[in-house]
């Protein structure tokens, strides 16, 4: 019998991840999949809620994941990685849990607020193309969480809000049909939101401001190039302030103990902004490369990546149905029991 805690996380298909997704969530995954029975689901259903007129981007991401998945150390043989649709229970449980939620609460939830206002040219202005499906996903992502019985979610800071309301609908779920459904806990990351180079307080991949696990060595060096620096900064030998310099900032996650000879050299004019982030990107590099170097072999063998997906999906939705039978159950909907 399987006596250990359960974890679910996860990450919408639209794109490849960046190191906000790898100090936020995947290095606490990576840690915490020996200790736990670990589902990761790649939420293309959630996905579609606001690329729903874009379903190639969509499809075309879900491999990516997989693959930023296993180069940052995600084992196949510890973590179940499966396809969200794939899983047909999610979306019975999502519309028993519409029941429990109302639409003002889904409103006023910081992370569904904050994500519209990011997406204007989508929905406008004043809100009023926000799709159903859109304000509904935080029920959605209940029942993805719940359907495994999941006891704690690994997060960032950001998504908090959405394990919150999870929280309370499980909560009313349990108050009306009988104490069926794990109520989770949020588990934050040690860094649980990495500014954008630009110095925007989230690094996204909408926002152009991103640093990518997969990126080569060219294309971190010119990102680098490009940070956000301090301003009153003018000429090679001014001092600066490197905590309000997003290359200082970078060099907090990326350069270890040298990062204070850098610091002191930077607030004593003895280091100009090019070499400080020639040494930034080099640290990075450095950082990532044995992550490119193992997503480069599972891009050879992609036949491998699309075995682990068909797999663990199996896998997902046998727990799934699991918990749906315990579900009807309480709500006395089994009408036919076999």
């Amino acid at each position: 019998m399987n006596d250990k805690k359960i974890i679910l996380t996860g990450d919408r298909p639209t794109g490849k991840l960046h190191i906000g997704h790898y100090f936020g969530s995947l290095q606490n995954r990576v840690k915490l999949q020996d200790e736990y029975e670990q589902y990761i689901l790649i939420a293309d259903v959630q996905a579609l809620t606001d690329n729903f007129n874009n379903s190639d981007k969509v499809r075309n991401s879900i491999r990516e994941l997989v693959l930023d998945y296993l180069a940052c150390g995600i084992d196949p043989n510890k973590s179940t990685i499966y396809i969200q649709s794939m899983i047909p229970e999610v979306a019975e449980l999502t519309v028993f849990f519409s029941n429990l939620v109302t639409v003002s609460r889904l409103q006023r939830n910081p992370t569904v607020k904050t994500e519209i206002a990011q997406k204007k040219e989508l929905f406008g202005n004043d809100g009023e193309s926000i799709t159903y499906g859109f304000l509904g996903y935080p029920v959605s992502q209940a029942a993805d969480i719940a359907i495994f019985g999941a006891h704690i979610v690994p997060v960032g800071e950001d998504q908090f809000p959405m394990i919150e309301q999870t929280r309370e609908i499980v909560r009313k779920f349990n108050s009306t049909y009988g104490d069926i459904l794990v109520e989770p806990e949020a588990l934050v990351g040690k860094f649980p939101r990495v500014k954008g180079l630009d110095g925007n307080a989230k690094m996204g991949k909408s926002l152009g401001n991103a640093i990518y696990l997969s990126d080569t060595k060219e294309e971190i060096e010119r990102k680098v190039m490009n940070a956000v620096t301090d301003k009153t900064k003018i000429r090679k030998d001014d001092k600066a302030n490197p905590d309000v310099c997003m290359v200082g900032y970078y060099h907090n996650l990326f350069s270890g103990d040298e990062k204070e000879i850098v610091f002191d050299e930077c607030r004593s004019g003895s280091r100009g902004c090019v070499a400080c982030k020639k040494q930034l990107a080099s640290n990075i590099n450095r950082y990532l490369e044995p992550i490119r170097e193992k997503r480069k072999y599972y891009e050879e063998h992609m036949d491998l990546v699309d075995e682990i997906l068909i797999k663990g999906t199996k896998r997902a939705r046998s727990k799934a149905k699991e918990t749906m039978k315990k579900v009807k159950e309480a709500m006395k909907i089994d009408y036919f029991k076999n």
